[in-house]
Protein backbone atom coordinates (compact mmCIF):
# COMPACT_ATOMS: atom_id res chain seq x y z
CA UNK A 1 0.00 0.00 0.00
CA UNK A 2 0.51 3.87 -0.48
CA UNK A 3 0.63 5.94 2.27
CA UNK A 4 -0.12 9.52 1.30
CA UNK A 5 0.32 12.04 3.81
CA UNK A 6 -2.22 14.18 1.95
CA UNK A 7 -1.94 17.63 3.99
CA UNK A 8 1.86 18.14 3.03
CA UNK A 9 1.10 17.21 -0.97
CA UNK A 10 -2.06 19.52 -0.98
CA UNK A 11 0.28 22.38 0.68
CA UNK A 12 3.30 22.15 -1.21
CA UNK A 13 0.79 22.33 -4.36
CA UNK A 14 -0.88 25.55 -3.33
CA UNK A 15 2.51 26.94 -2.58
CA UNK A 16 3.96 26.66 -5.73
CA UNK A 17 0.90 27.71 -6.90
CA UNK A 18 1.01 30.87 -5.41
CA UNK A 19 4.44 31.09 -5.64
CA UNK A 20 4.63 30.93 -9.40
CA UNK A 21 1.85 33.26 -10.22
CA UNK A 22 2.83 35.62 -7.48
CA UNK A 23 -0.86 35.04 -5.60
CA UNK A 24 -1.93 35.63 -2.13
CA UNK A 25 -4.85 33.72 -3.24
CA UNK A 26 -5.22 30.51 -5.00
CA UNK A 27 -7.16 29.63 -8.21
CA UNK A 28 -8.89 26.75 -7.39
CA UNK A 29 -9.41 25.03 -10.59
CA UNK A 30 -5.41 25.41 -10.99
CA UNK A 31 -4.83 23.73 -7.96
CA UNK A 32 -7.07 21.48 -8.40
CA UNK A 33 -5.29 20.04 -11.53
CA UNK A 34 -1.56 20.09 -9.44
CA UNK A 35 -3.02 18.07 -6.70
CA UNK A 36 -5.17 15.55 -9.17
CA UNK A 37 -2.02 15.39 -11.62
CA UNK A 38 0.24 14.48 -8.33
CA UNK A 39 -2.03 11.72 -7.09
CA UNK A 40 -2.09 10.31 -10.57
CA UNK A 41 2.06 10.80 -11.19
CA UNK A 42 2.20 9.12 -7.73
CA UNK A 43 -0.07 5.84 -8.52
CA UNK A 44 1.60 5.37 -12.07
CA UNK A 45 5.13 5.92 -10.56
CA UNK A 46 4.86 3.47 -7.28
CA UNK A 47 1.55 1.10 -7.57
CA UNK A 48 2.61 -1.63 -9.28
CA UNK A 49 5.37 -2.34 -6.67
CA UNK A 50 3.43 -1.03 -3.80
CA UNK A 51 -0.07 -1.49 -4.24
CA UNK A 52 -2.89 1.00 -4.16
CA UNK A 53 -3.06 5.11 -2.27
CA UNK A 54 -4.59 5.18 0.37
CA UNK A 55 -5.16 8.96 0.94
CA UNK A 56 -3.99 9.92 4.80
CA UNK A 57 -5.41 13.48 6.12
CA UNK A 58 -4.96 15.57 9.42
CA UNK A 59 -7.98 15.95 11.14
CA UNK A 60 -8.94 19.33 12.21
CA UNK A 61 -8.78 18.79 16.08
CA UNK A 62 -5.78 16.43 17.30
CA UNK A 63 -4.66 15.03 20.64
CA UNK A 64 -1.40 16.87 20.41
CA UNK A 65 -2.69 19.96 21.04
CA UNK A 66 -5.09 19.06 23.97
CA UNK A 67 -1.44 17.02 25.55
CA UNK A 68 0.66 20.10 24.75
CA UNK A 69 -1.29 23.37 24.24
CA UNK A 70 1.37 25.42 22.76
CA UNK A 71 1.57 22.46 20.24
CA UNK A 72 2.13 23.82 16.36
CA UNK A 73 1.37 26.91 18.21
CA UNK A 74 3.44 29.02 16.28
CA UNK A 75 2.73 28.53 12.77
CA UNK A 76 -0.38 30.22 13.33
CA UNK A 77 1.84 33.65 13.99
CA UNK A 78 3.94 32.71 10.99
CA UNK A 79 0.51 32.43 9.22
CA UNK A 80 -0.93 35.58 10.63
CA UNK A 81 2.51 37.42 9.66
CA UNK A 82 2.22 36.58 6.34
CA UNK A 83 0.41 38.52 3.17
CA UNK A 84 -1.21 35.22 2.11
CA UNK A 85 -5.42 34.89 2.53
CA UNK A 86 -5.23 31.61 4.45
CA UNK A 87 -8.83 31.24 4.69
CA UNK A 88 -9.24 31.18 1.03
CA UNK A 89 -6.45 28.57 0.71
CA UNK A 90 -8.05 26.46 3.43
CA UNK A 91 -11.90 26.69 1.54
CA UNK A 92 -9.33 25.75 -1.53
CA UNK A 93 -8.01 22.96 0.20
CA UNK A 94 -11.29 21.39 2.19
CA UNK A 95 -13.15 21.36 -1.54
CA UNK A 96 -10.91 19.20 -2.83
CA UNK A 97 -10.31 17.14 -0.46
CA UNK A 98 -14.41 16.72 -0.13
CA UNK A 99 -14.40 15.70 -3.68
CA UNK A 100 -11.33 13.36 -3.55
CA UNK A 101 -13.08 11.38 -0.82
CA UNK A 102 -16.03 11.41 -2.25
CA UNK A 103 -15.20 10.68 -6.48
CA UNK A 104 -11.70 8.81 -6.35
CA UNK A 105 -11.31 5.48 -6.10
CA UNK A 106 -8.65 5.45 -2.86
CA UNK A 107 -9.17 4.62 0.75
CA UNK A 108 -9.78 8.04 2.60
CA UNK A 109 -8.64 8.20 6.08
CA UNK A 110 -9.37 11.11 7.96
CA UNK A 111 -10.01 10.75 11.87
CA UNK A 112 -10.97 13.69 14.58
CA UNK A 113 -7.84 13.62 17.20
CA UNK A 114 -5.47 12.49 14.38
CA UNK A 115 -2.88 13.55 12.12
CA UNK A 116 -2.10 11.67 8.80
CA UNK A 117 1.22 11.49 11.64
CA UNK A 118 -1.12 8.75 13.43
CA UNK A 119 -2.62 7.17 10.73
CA UNK A 120 0.31 6.24 8.75
CA UNK A 121 1.76 4.92 12.01
CA UNK A 122 -0.60 2.51 12.84
CA UNK A 123 -0.82 1.09 9.52
CA UNK A 124 2.72 0.59 9.22
CA UNK A 125 2.70 -1.32 12.91
CA UNK A 126 -0.87 -3.26 12.58
CA UNK A 127 -0.46 -4.14 9.30
CA UNK A 128 3.45 -4.90 8.96
CA UNK A 129 2.61 -8.39 7.94
CA UNK A 130 -0.27 -7.80 5.80
CA UNK A 131 0.30 -6.25 3.03
CA UNK A 132 3.71 -6.67 1.92
CA UNK A 133 5.67 -3.59 0.55
CA UNK A 134 4.18 -0.16 2.31
CA UNK A 135 5.76 3.20 0.75
CA UNK A 136 5.00 6.20 2.56
CA UNK A 137 4.70 9.54 0.75
CA UNK A 138 5.95 12.17 2.43
CA UNK A 139 8.64 14.50 3.14
CA UNK A 140 8.11 14.80 6.54
CA UNK A 141 11.18 13.39 8.42
CA UNK A 142 9.05 12.45 11.52
CA UNK A 143 8.38 9.24 9.34
CA UNK A 144 11.80 8.07 9.70
CA UNK A 145 10.99 5.93 12.53
CA UNK A 146 8.59 4.06 11.00
CA UNK A 147 11.63 2.94 8.78
CA UNK A 148 12.01 0.07 11.79
CA UNK A 149 8.92 -1.78 10.57
CA UNK A 150 9.44 -4.72 7.75
CA UNK A 151 9.22 -3.26 4.29
CA UNK A 152 8.75 0.20 5.16
CA UNK A 153 10.00 2.77 2.55
CA UNK A 154 9.68 6.49 2.39
CA UNK A 155 9.76 8.67 -0.82
CA UNK A 156 9.85 12.41 -0.66
CA UNK A 157 7.42 14.18 -3.44
CA UNK A 158 9.63 17.35 -2.46
CA UNK A 159 13.24 16.47 -3.49
CA UNK A 160 11.97 13.23 -6.11
CA UNK A 161 14.43 10.82 -3.54
CA UNK A 162 13.86 8.18 -1.26
CA UNK A 163 14.12 8.74 2.25
CA UNK A 164 17.35 6.16 3.51
CA UNK A 165 20.48 5.25 5.04
CA UNK A 166 19.10 6.81 8.46
CA UNK A 167 19.03 4.56 11.41
CA UNK A 168 15.81 4.66 12.65
CA UNK A 169 15.73 4.27 16.37
CA UNK A 170 18.88 6.24 16.67
CA UNK A 171 16.95 8.94 14.52
CA UNK A 172 14.21 8.90 17.09
CA UNK A 173 16.34 8.92 20.56
CA UNK A 174 18.21 12.04 18.80
CA UNK A 175 14.63 13.76 17.95
CA UNK A 176 13.20 13.42 21.35
CA UNK A 177 16.09 14.67 22.94
CA UNK A 178 16.01 17.97 20.20
CA UNK A 179 12.80 18.67 20.14
CA UNK A 180 11.24 19.81 16.81
CA UNK A 181 10.64 23.94 16.47
CA UNK A 182 8.71 23.58 13.36
CA UNK A 183 5.95 21.93 16.01
CA UNK A 184 6.63 23.79 18.79
CA UNK A 185 8.35 21.35 20.92
CA UNK A 186 12.04 22.66 22.50
CA UNK A 187 14.80 20.38 23.11
CA UNK A 188 14.69 17.95 26.85
CA UNK A 189 16.64 21.24 28.55
CA UNK A 190 13.53 23.65 27.95
CA UNK A 191 10.44 24.89 29.20
CA UNK A 192 7.37 24.36 27.50
CA UNK A 193 6.98 27.74 26.62
CA UNK A 194 10.32 28.22 24.92
CA UNK A 195 9.02 29.17 21.16
CA UNK A 196 5.42 30.34 22.16
CA UNK A 197 6.88 33.37 24.26
CA UNK A 198 10.52 33.65 22.08
CA UNK A 199 12.73 32.56 24.90
CA UNK A 200 16.17 30.55 23.25
CA UNK A 201 16.61 27.07 23.78
CA UNK A 202 18.71 25.69 26.45
CA UNK A 203 22.25 24.38 24.63
CA UNK A 204 22.17 20.99 24.24
CA UNK A 205 25.34 19.25 22.58
CA UNK A 206 25.67 16.79 20.47
CA UNK A 207 27.56 15.02 22.82
CA UNK A 208 25.57 15.50 25.81
CA UNK A 209 22.45 13.91 23.41
CA UNK A 210 25.10 10.57 23.05
CA UNK A 211 25.40 10.86 26.58
CA UNK A 212 21.41 10.73 27.99
CA UNK A 213 20.73 8.47 24.89
CA UNK A 214 23.07 5.95 25.90
CA UNK A 215 22.34 6.33 29.83
CA UNK A 216 18.51 6.49 29.38
CA UNK A 217 15.98 7.40 31.27
CA UNK A 218 17.48 6.47 34.47
CA UNK A 219 20.46 8.96 33.75
CA UNK A 220 18.95 12.26 32.74
CA UNK A 221 20.15 14.54 35.24
CA UNK A 222 16.94 15.79 37.08
CA UNK A 223 13.34 15.29 37.35
CA UNK A 224 12.33 18.66 35.06
CA UNK A 225 15.05 17.38 32.18
CA UNK A 226 12.46 13.50 32.92
CA UNK A 227 9.52 15.49 32.42
CA UNK A 228 10.34 17.17 29.32
CA UNK A 229 12.19 13.90 27.95
CA UNK A 230 8.51 12.46 28.52
CA UNK A 231 6.49 15.09 26.97
CA UNK A 232 9.04 15.11 24.04
CA UNK A 233 9.01 11.28 23.64
CA UNK A 234 4.89 11.59 23.75
CA UNK A 235 4.50 14.35 20.90
CA UNK A 236 6.97 12.79 18.58
CA UNK A 237 7.53 9.21 18.89
CA UNK A 238 4.32 8.20 16.36
CA UNK A 239 3.89 4.58 18.71
CA UNK A 240 2.38 6.84 21.53
CA UNK A 241 -0.67 7.98 20.70
CA UNK A 242 -3.63 7.37 22.60
CA UNK A 243 -4.58 3.61 22.61
CA UNK A 244 -8.35 4.65 21.91
CA UNK A 245 -7.22 6.99 18.55
CA UNK A 246 -5.07 3.93 18.16
CA UNK A 247 -8.40 1.49 17.76
CA UNK A 248 -10.29 4.08 16.26
CA UNK A 249 -7.78 4.25 13.50
CA UNK A 250 -7.75 0.61 12.91
CA UNK A 251 -11.75 0.56 13.04
CA UNK A 252 -11.99 3.61 10.27
CA UNK A 253 -9.23 1.32 7.98
CA UNK A 254 -11.83 -1.68 7.98
CA UNK A 255 -14.72 0.10 7.21
CA UNK A 256 -13.29 2.52 4.51
CA UNK A 257 -15.06 2.05 1.51
CA UNK A 258 -13.41 1.80 -1.91
CA UNK A 259 -13.63 4.21 -4.23
CA UNK A 260 -16.20 3.98 -7.19
CA UNK A 261 -14.51 4.07 -10.21
CA UNK A 262 -17.52 4.67 -12.47
CA UNK A 263 -17.63 8.61 -10.57
CA UNK A 264 -14.25 9.65 -11.99
CA UNK A 265 -15.47 10.38 -15.85
CA UNK A 266 -18.73 12.26 -14.84
CA UNK A 267 -16.45 14.39 -12.11
CA UNK A 268 -13.21 15.46 -14.82
CA UNK A 269 -16.09 16.15 -16.97
CA UNK A 270 -18.07 18.54 -14.65
CA UNK A 271 -14.51 20.55 -13.76
CA UNK A 272 -13.58 21.07 -17.11
CA UNK A 273 -10.40 18.69 -16.49
CA UNK A 274 -9.69 17.64 -20.34
CA UNK A 275 -5.56 17.43 -19.86
CA UNK A 276 -6.40 14.20 -16.88
CA UNK A 277 -9.59 12.76 -18.91
CA UNK A 278 -7.11 11.15 -20.84
CA UNK A 279 -5.17 9.53 -18.49
CA UNK A 280 -7.96 8.77 -16.38
CA UNK A 281 -6.86 4.71 -16.69
CA UNK A 282 -4.41 6.12 -14.42
CA UNK A 283 -6.04 6.76 -11.60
Amino acid sequence: MILVDMNQISLASVMMHLNMNKKVEPDIDMVRHMILNSVRMYRTKFSEEYGELVLCYDSKHYWRRDYFPNYKRNRKKTRDDSNLNWDAIFECLNTIKAELKEFFPYKFLEVYGAEADDIIAVLCGELEYENGKTLILSGDKDFIQLQRYRNVTQYSPITKKYVNGIDPVEYLNEHVMKGDSSDGVPNVLSPDNTFVDGLRQKPLSKKKIASFVAGGWCDLPNDEVKRNFQRNQTLIDLTKSPAELFFKILDEWHSAPEGDRSKLLNYFTQKRLRNLVESIGEF
